[in-house]
């Protein structure tokens, strides 16, 4: 009897392992995927992307800025301002602004748009959260002053608690990170993605180089045509990375925003792949505004996009994407 019961409870056990792992693994491979880079790669201007649906958020979503989805739960990268930045007259100490206030947050949502928990991240004048990467394990998320060429915080944290560990700091504005898995080395993009960064971590999951000069370690990123918003690590040694720049039609004609994909080899630091992505809210805001998420679906692929400030809606699309 008492045999039974053992090998009851140990069966028991290892169906909820196995259930556990099936998940994880799922979750681990998120837009690292390797269908994920293929399939980006057969993207067009003319691939349809048909709207599957639109979700409110039901919280103030402030300025968000970088997002990932683990499992059915989204976390979300916000930058809430308390005092909007003011440009001086001229340049001081280096600066073109001052630091303004704020509070950087990161969110948990469900996919009803129903906050479940949320904590703030950055320390004085360092409040502003960049684009976000997970990498199976962690979130990483670098929290900057709201100002080029300044300071930043990177932090790694356990998404099930929602611990937060602070990995290092680095003497320029980073406005989003990946984790290359690949050879386990952390990439940063400075404000408006004018430079990359990258550090090897050991096995321990310390950074090797951070006592290196920014100024001797910027990568110049060659591609102008978007500023990038968020970054994904996509495997291969690539990451994708969305966002947008404004354009002006004509010389005294009105501007507008143009979003686009890129992926970067960060081996090479050099773009590999670009496309536009002609989609717009019904007041106008490019989708690639703001953070998005992107996974493969069974006929191509699925793009989650929050361009929205405050009040804002997750938007759902789809593109069929043949890989045969």
């Amino acid at each position: 009897m008492i045999t039974t019961v053992t090998n009851d409870w140990l069966t028991r056990v290892g169906v909820i392992l196995l259930v556990w792992l099936v998940l994880l693994d799922s979750a681990a491979r998120g837009v690292s995927d390797p269908a994920i880079g293929v399939k980006i790669k057969r993207l067009t201007r003319n691939t349809e992307w048909r709207l599957v649906s639109s979700i409110p958020i039901r919280f103030d979503t402030y300025h968000p800025q970088g997002m990932v989805k683990i499992g059915d739960a989204f976390f979300l990268s916000s930058v809430e301002v308390k005092v909007a930045t003011k440009r001086y007259a001229r340049p001081q100490g280096g600066y073109d602004r001052d630091t303004g206030e704020g509070v950087g947050h990161l969110f948990k949502f469900d996919q009803q748009g129903k906050l479940i928990a949320g904590i703030k991240l950055g320390e004085g004048a360092i409040y502003h959260p960049g684009g976000i990467d997970f990498d199976g394990r962690y979130i990483w998320v670098p929290v900057a002053e709201y100002r080029p060429d300044s300071q930043s915080i990177i932090y790694r944290i356990e998404p099930a608690t929602l611990e937060v560990v602070e990995l290092f700091r680095w003497a320029d504005h980073l406005g989003g990170i990946v984790h290359n898995i690949d050879d386990n080395s952390l990439h940063g993009v400075s404000w408006g993605s004018r430079r990359y960064y990258r550090w090897k971590m050991d096995r321990r999951g310390k950074i090797r180089d951070v006592g290196s000069v920014p100024s001797r370690q910027a990568i110049p990123n060659r591609s102008f045509y978007i500023d990038y918003q968020d970054c994904k690590f996509i495997g291969g040694h690539e990451m994708l990375c969305a966002g947008l720049a404004s354009y002006q039609s004509r010389r005294d004609g009105p501007r507008f925003s143009l979003g686009g994909l890129e992926v970067i080899n960060l081996t090479s630091h050099r773009q590999v792949f670009q496309v536009p992505l002609e989609l717009w809210t019904a007041s106008g805001f490019v989708m690639t505004q703001n953070p998005f998420w992107i996974e493969s679906s069974p006929t191509g692929l699925r793009a989650f996009f929050l361009p929205e400030d405050n009040n804002s809606t997750l938007y759902i699309f789809e593109a069929v994407i043949s890989i045969d």
